[in-house]
């Protein structure tokens, strides 16, 4: 109607909210992902993470009123929320998000705006960055950006990203990391082609009248219109509905921060920052570092009664933001000298990528013929032939020339979402195998060596590597062994351009046998020996060829090597189908998997005492020719964790006998020091007495663990019961807390274990606090 009405899902000025689920409706969300097609959540899947979320603005009850008192008063909007995130190299820095917003309500919404609200803290973690770290961020708005689309092909490519960062990257701290880093906003969809964009962004305070955020002169800029009391007694939070709508659609760009200083009552088109209760020396405050949000939004658009609309933007994240660890020095005096020190690259780099995951370039999704906008580089200019087209009607003359080398880069794509990208194999399918001191680690790659790319199509799988931690950052694994298929990259030498060329993907080495060698099984052709300095010469039927070979990875393709990868049963031969249920009974395990496929690896040397997180990935071979490096599926996603304690199995079919240990357990023996606890990642920010433990190994799958005090009164009763297959299946700790939720004292103590079929076992354990 004739009312102006706005609806905020968060707020983190004044914490309201007015965007909740039904709760009747939570069913609404979903988690999905690609990683296992097993699995119920690979159904629709799209990302290796996908959530699926609706909400509502109907709510009014216990939904606090605004600034000036109003209620709430609901557009009537239902939206559906969908996000995506990969692990992989190129896409690890995003999540994409998709909305669709449709209108639940008995009137059409006109001249509808929507915008994305920023509070973000850039700090380094820990204490000083909750009490402080809010405080000195900045942000800004970038509109282009030189990005190198292709190999020695750099764009201006438009990206329109509004950016927050620390003002000086913190490289040197007493907790937590460096937060040299930036996270950025990009819209890559709206619901019209043609709409007003708006970049705003200000600094709340207690006292209203020191709000500030830049304001366009009256009348001046794309939006001419008086200038607009916010009545707050500042310029910068929008406060009420009235206010919220104004700054989404008021078409401002805001300078970027850093300049805050400079604005002046000379400058043409933005009100001097220093005005009424803000003092030039604030401004300067404000251009080094501060308290920052910003809004990004767009519109106008309608929406009619049951419309849906499609919206998606991409959060995302850039590396090295900041490189010169001086540069906060600039400000407030120097600004643009500060600017020019910014590094974009990475973060322009990750918003095509993430544009183009969204809309693949150059791929005609709905079939119509268009697939985007592409740019042609002319890479010789040799004119090969000159066609005329002649117009019968106005007699206009064209020549059209064709070049000798022309090569058509994509920039964009067709518009119409696609929302997939290039993919490493799946991982493989992996089972820890425990025994004292050592996990024999258990594989099948069917699904790693015989899926195609989605993006390429082709099947690129490249081998695999082993990774061991003793906790679950991804900082902690390490690579124990890998695998990968012997195969090379050829560089060509072209001639016109007098450089060395990759064309194709990489040869297996019987293939360039039997390109190359006296025959296919030429085993004394060596493809290194052909290098930049001594390349191979070959002859064929278009002329002579020059070109070398580069390993693709470090081709490790011996399996069964000592301490190596092994193939479970290496006389296997390739099955008849790759459908277990389908293949003859000698080609699958008794488990239903093929035997062509198993791999096993055995990490020894460990301590039986602890845990550790393994995980197998699969990598693929990228694309060479475009510049797409090696995919690599998660080191951390999938991870398993087990003790090198005896399995539940040797643990039944020997007998063996419950142990307990640390025992004596002592609380100065500095454990959590040592790395014996605390090492989990929940366990981080722990103190000392919610990390400590004591462990039972040996145990049956299923059993009571009960800790009883000298006088026989119950401590603990820990229920235990884990899937035999688990290779935790033996193992279980006590948080040495007890029944009453208290931290157990120093003393002596009995403990049982009673398993399933009735035995018992009954031990001592001492607790020296």
């Amino acid at each position: 109607g004739r009312d102006t009405l706005v609806s905020v899902g968060a707020d983190g000025w004044s914490f309201s909210r007015e965007m909740f689920a039904d709760e009747q409706d939570f069913a609404v969300y979903e988690k999905r992902s690609i990683i296992d097609p097993t699995k119920p959540e690979y159904q629709n899947a799209i990302s290796e993470e996908d959530y699926v979320f609706a909400y509502f603005d109907t709510n009014t009850i216990n939904v606090d009123e605004d600034y000036f008192g109003r209620p709430h008063i609901p557009l009537h909007m239902e939206i559906t929320q969908k996000s995506y995130a990969w692990s992989y190299a190129y896409a690890e820095d995003f999540v994409l998000f998709d909305y669709e917003i449709r209108n639940i309500g008995p009137r059409p919404l006109e001249n509808v705006y929507m915008g994305f609200y920023v509070d973000a803290d850039v700090c380094p973690g820990g204490i000083p960055c909750v009490m402080q770290g809010h405080a000195d961020d900045i942000c800004g708005f970038v509109e282009k950006l030189p990005v190198e689309v292709q190999r020695g092909d750099t764009f201006d490519l438009t990206v329109n990203l509004a950016w927050i960062a620390d003002n000086d990257g913190k490289f040197v701290v007493s907790e937590g990391d460096p937060v040299p880093h930036v996270t950025a906003m990009r819209i890559v969809r709206t619901p019209a082609t043609f709409l007003d964009v708006s970049f705003n962004w200000w600094i709340s305070n207690g006292n209203a009248a020191l709000d500030f955020g830049p304001r366009e002169k009256p009348f001046i800029g794309r939006l001419k219109e008086p200038y607009r009391e916010i009545g707050t007694g500042g310029r910068g939070t929008p406060e009420g509905d009235v206010n919220k709508y104004y700054f989404l659609r008021n078409k401002e760009f805001d300078y970027g921060q850093i300049f805050s200083a400079e604005i002046s009552s000379l400058d043409t088109l933005w009100m001097p920052c220093a005005s009424g209760a803000v003092s030039q020396e604030m401004c300067e405050d404000f251009a080094d570092g501060y308290d920052t949000r910003y809004l990004l939004s767009f519109g106008p658009f309608d929406i009619d009664q049951g419309q849906r609309l499609p919206i998606s933007f991409a959060y995302l994240a850039g590396e090295n933001f900041h490189t010169d660890r001086s540069n906060l020095n600039n400000l407030p005096d120097n600004p643009q000298a500060y600017y020019n020190n910014l590094n974009f690259e990475d973060l322009g780099l990750n918003s095509v990528w993430a544009s183009w995951i969204y809309d693949n370039p150059g791929v005609d999704t709905d079939g119509d013929g268009y697939a985007g906008i592409n740019e042609i580089r002319i890479r010789d200019s040799t004119v090969v032939r000159t066609d005329t087209i002649v117009d019968s009607i106005t007699g206009d003359t064209t020549f059209i020339h064709t070049y000798a080398d022309v090569d058509t880069i994509w920039l964009e794509g067709d518009g119409v979402p696609d929302f997939k990208g290039a993919t490493p194999p799946p991982a493989p399918e992996f089972w820890i195998e425990p025994s004292v001191g050592s996990l024999t680690v258990r594989f099948n790659g069917l699904r790693s060596e015989t899926t195609r790319d989605v993006f390429s199509g082709e099947t690129d799988f490249e081998g695999y590597r082993v990774y061991l931690a003793r906790d679950e950052r991804a900082t902690s694994y390490s690579v124990v062994t890998s695998y990968d298929r012997e195969d090379y990259n050829k560089f060509l030498f072209d001639d016109k351009h007098q450089e060395w060329v990759l064309l194709d993907v990489p040869f297996s080495i019987e293939q360039l046998r039997c390109l190359y060698g006296d025959s296919c099984t030429d085993v004394f052709f060596d493809p290194l020996r052909y290098t930049l300095s001594e390349p191979f010469r070959f002859s064929g039927t278009w002329g002579d060829s020059l070109f070398y070979f580069v390993p693709q990875d470090f081709n490790r393709s011996g399996l069964g090597l000592p301490h190596g990868i092994r193939k479970k049963y290496p006389d296997q031969p390739f099955p008849s189908h790759l459908d277990p249920d389908s293949a003859r009974s000698e080609e699958v395990t008794s488990d239903r998997y093929l035997k062509y496929f198993e791999y096993e690896f055995v990490i020894d040397n460990l301590l039986p005492t602890v845990p550790y997180w393994v995980n197998v990935s699969a990598f693929d071979y990228g694309s060479p020719a475009s510049g797409l490096p090696s995919l690599e599926t998660s080191k951390t996603v999938g991870a398993k964790s087990a003790y090198p304690l005896s399995s539940a199995q040797d643990v039944m079919q020997q007998g063996l006998k419950v142990l307990v240990y640390p025992n004596p357990y002592r609380l100065n023996a500095g454990y959590r020091t040592l790395g014996y606890e605390g090492r989990s990642t929940d366990e981080q920010t722990s103190g000392d007495d919610y990390v400590r433990a004591i462990h039972f190994a040996n145990l049956p799958p299923k059993c009571k663990i009960r800790i009883y005090s000298l006088d026989g009164d119950l401590v603990r009763e820990i229920s235990h019961d884990v899937n035999p297959s688990d290779p935790n299946a033996s193992h279980e700790t006590w948080d040495m807390i007890t029944r009453n939720t208290q931290l157990v004292v120093s003393g002596l103590y009995y403990w049982s274990v009673e398993s399933e079929d009735g035995s018992s076992q009954l031990g001592k354990l001492a607790i020296i606090m």
